[in-house]
């Protein structure tokens, strides 16, 4: 794909902001380690993988129906006592209906890997959404570490300036109630940060100790919408979507086989009956076995079921089409508001690199007056303060684009293949 000129690629290890693309190598490795791990996403594969074993089940004829009988009181014939006699046979259903019963397995079953494939773009969104928020913390964390080396350096500058006898104690006395609460802020969020990296590694299913490593940079194109001419168009290649096609078209098989049933089955088989010689007499063909070739026919005259068959499947149909509708409209709902995440993140961001640009120049110019004896002290402590939320604003400002940027792949059905099952 050719990279836009326009596309934002973000580095807030110095909180800076301009153009690239692509996702980094850790998050790539964390899905492939999900798509292989995750037990809800391989039991959905399981149960795909399951029901692929409902075809071969009910394309198959019914079992061949053995019939032996012996007789305590032996049947006198003419040709002599009948001994036994053996039945063999084979029922086949109407034309067409055994054909009709592994199209709709075959379709069920890839209805159940259409789920699994929502199942795991729905996974790696999470993910992401996970991976982002880690991002997040950890950024705003080091922001923070970084600041107060700046509030050392502010108070180095009011202790001298008090020692000096131009500046009052309570300026020194002020950057020590915000380094100690800066201290606490980055002790809480440290905190929440491991217990973050413990759900992520449940995500992954691996064990919760384990090292999570978070990249310098995440990635940010504001333009992917536009990528997406035609959303109603883009979400008809959306699994979730996809799934109810299948069912609904397996549920159209359903009601054929119904129709189907509903029609005589036949049966071809034969009888062999055995016949011991007669004693009394030499009949012409004495004693000679009987081989009798049979037909049968069923004789469906109940219908109730036949047409209640039908009637499930046609209202199972209905069902599917409805909730299709149903889902592509909350799909086109998320659309909208990822659209305008991805638009308010983007100029959010654009914000921010403009105004932490004008408060530094600012908080230059607050510190100098101050160092020249012409600057209040609190405006400098303000402004640092000021420059700070920005900074973490912008941060969030990121984490929310990326996680918009991540939902618009699962809408736009965009999925990895991190697993080798398919």
């Amino acid at each position: 794909m050719k990279i836009d000129t326009k596309k934002i690629f973000i580095s807030l290890l110095l909180i800076s902001l301009w153009g690239g693309v692509g996702i980094a190598q850790e998050l790539e490795d964390y899905l492939k380690i999900a798509a292989e791990n995750n037990p809800k996403l391989q039991s959905a594969y399981t149960q795909f993988e399951a029901a692929l074993q409902q075809s071969p089940q009910v394309s198959s004829l019914p079992d061949p129906t053995l019939t032996v009988s012996a007789f305590g009181r032996m049947v006198e014939t003419r040709l002599g006592a009948q001994e036994a006699r053996f039945s063999l046979m084979q029922m086949f259903p109407w034309f067409g209906t055994l054909k009709t019963k592994k199209e709709a397995a075959d379709l069920l079953a890839e209805a159940r890997f259409q789920e699994y494939l929502a199942m795991r773009a729905d996974l790696f969104f999470e993910i992401k959404k996970a991976y982002a928020q880690l991002f997040a913390i950890e950024k705003t964390i080091a922001l923070k570490e970084e600041n107060l080396d700046i509030l050392d350096s502010y108070r180095e500058l009011s202790l001298s300036k008090f020692r000096s006898g131009s500046s009052k104690m309570v300026n020194v006395v002020r950057v020590d109630i915000k380094r100690d609460e800066a201290l606490t802020e980055i002790e809480l969020e440290k905190e929440q940060l491991e217990s973050l990296k413990k759900q992520f590694n449940l995500l992954l299913n691996r064990d919760r100790q384990a090292d999570v490593a978070i990249q310098d940079t995440l990635i940010f194109n504001p333009e992917i919408q536009n990528e997406i001419i035609n959303p109603e168009e883009a979400f008809k290649m959306h699994p979730e979507l996809a799934k109810f096609d299948r069912e609904r078209e397996a549920y159209e098989s359903r009601a054929e086989t119904a129709q189907k049933s509903g029609l005589p089955n036949f049966g071809i088989g034969v009888d062999y009956s055995i016949i011991s010689k007669r004693r009394d007499a030499n009949p012409p063909m004495n004693g000679q076995d009987a081989i009798m070739p049979m037909f049968s026919v069923s004789l469906p005259i109940f219908r109730k079921k036949y047409k209640a068959a039908e009637k499930e499947a046609e209202l199972m149909q209905e069902a599917a089409i409805q909730n299709k509708e149903a889902r592509e409209n909350q799909l086109l709902s998320e659309f909208e508001q990822t659209v305008y995440d991805l638009n308010k993140a983007d100029k959010l961001l654009k914000l921010y690199e403009r105004q932490i640009e004008s408060s530094n120049q600012a908080n230059r110019l607050l510190v100098s007056a101050f160092s020249n004896n012409d600057g209040d002290f609190e405006e400098v402590l303000q402004m640092n303060q000021d420059i700070l939320m920005l900074k973490t604003q912008q941060i969030e400002a990121l984490k929310t684009g990326f996680t918009a940027q991540a939902k618009m792949d699962y809408l736009s059905a965009k999925t990895e293949n991190y697993d080798e099952k398919n």
